[in-house]
């Protein structure tokens, strides 16, 4: 099929951060696959209240991913609802906007910017290209209402799995089938569900808006319900970006972080096709008697889960971040607490 290369690019990026309430560790690797279409993005100091950790995994194309990784956070900081508390509310328009900045002419430009970047590098998406908007700030992002062009946005996309902490409140928002697992009391729980177009909401979504599903895919192409970019599949006018055929619209989960709560894994479909979200947490749970340094963590289970030929499980790129909860959790709320977001 041309996706695959004669032997796998195992060469990892990887690193490691912390606060004084967490630790963390990522690595991404290529893998098996002819180009590297993940993007992650991780900081433990977003705003000096908010930690945020995202796994972008794209298809089609490298550019979505990297564009969701450079600018996807500072949408969440820069929402309104964002200063009012509401952190739900901020997230979920902060995925939507992405499609919206993708299909003006600004946006056509970064993209093609962060493609041509990608292309001249061998760097595995954490090295973002600069470009007129320094770091990623949207803050002066022009109104590009009307027609400009034929132009309607990139035909590529990306899942987004993205995991913020403030305070002892946990938020996961999911789009497509990357996924977010907490280790609790040993054991794992699911925080995000992998948006699979036979999943029955998703079909009703999809046949509603006039698409279709053969063997498995969206309109016979698209393994996955939702996602950003992929525009092609969001141009029924009659409707919200909510109902399109493909949609980037979010799953939210909110939960409150306790003594229980050992870690948190968030990761593409490249480990999860390969593990089980409680084989995941117990070979991390292993790994952590020996090993301290959480990116080598990350490392050990991109190994574990590279096919030893192509063509099977195993052959997908792969990106994993760990985040270790430090058991100084707070339980009493801080006097800089502010109301929690919206869960619905």
């Amino acid at each position: 099929m041309g996706v695959y290369l004669s032997t796998p690019k195992t060469e990892k990026a990887s690193e490691d951060g912390e606060n004084d309430k967490l630790r963390y560790g990522l690595s991404s690797m290529q893998g098996w696959r002819a180009t590297m279409e993940d993007a992650h993005a991780a900081f433990t100091n977003l705003d000096g209240l908010t930690s945020f950790f995202g796994v972008y995994d794209g298809h089609g194309g490298k550019e979505v991913s990297r564009f969701c990784a450079k600018f996807l956070h500072h949408q969440v900081l820069q929402h309104e609802a964002y200063a009012a508390g509401d952190l739900g509310t901020s997230v979920r328009k902060a995925f939507l906007r992405m499609d919206e900045m993708m299909c003006g002419k600004t946006g056509q430009k970064e993209l093609a910017l962060l493609k041509a970047a990608a292309d001249h590098s061998s760097s595995n998406g954490q090295n973002l290209p600069q470009s007129d908007d320094q770091n990623g700030q949207t803050n002066h992002w022009p109104s590009e209402e009307g027609i400009h062009s034929g132009y309607k946005g990139p035909s590529s996309g990306t899942t987004a799995c993205v995991a913020i902490i403030r305070n002892n409140q946990l938020l996961v928002a999911n789009a497509g089938d990357s996924r977010c697992v907490i280790c609790r009391k040993g054991k794992a729980h699911d925080l995000s569900k992998d948006h699979k177009p036979e999943l029955a909401a998703e079909k009703k979504r999809i046949l509603e808006a006039g698409g279709y599903i053969q063997y498995g895919r969206v309109n016979g192409s698209l393994n996955l319900a939702r996602a950003i970019g992929d525009m092609e599949m969001k141009q029924n006018k009659s409707l919200p970006a909510e109902k399109q055929i493909v949609t980037a619209n979010p799953d939210i989960v909110t939960v409150e972080l306790t003594e229980d709560d050992d870690f948190l894994i968030v990761a593409c479909d490249g480990i999860w096709d390969c593990m089980s979200s409680q084989q995941a947490v117990d070979f991390v749970k292993e790994q952590l008697r020996t090993e301290k340094k959480l990116s080598a963590v990350c490392e050990r289970v991109l190994d574990r889960c590279l096919a030893p030929s192509s063509g099977q499980e195993g052959c997908d790129n792969m990106t994993m971040i760990l985040v270790q909860f430090k058991k100084s959790v707070d339980q009493k709320p801080s006097s800089k607490q502010q109301p929690g977001p919206s869960a619905k």
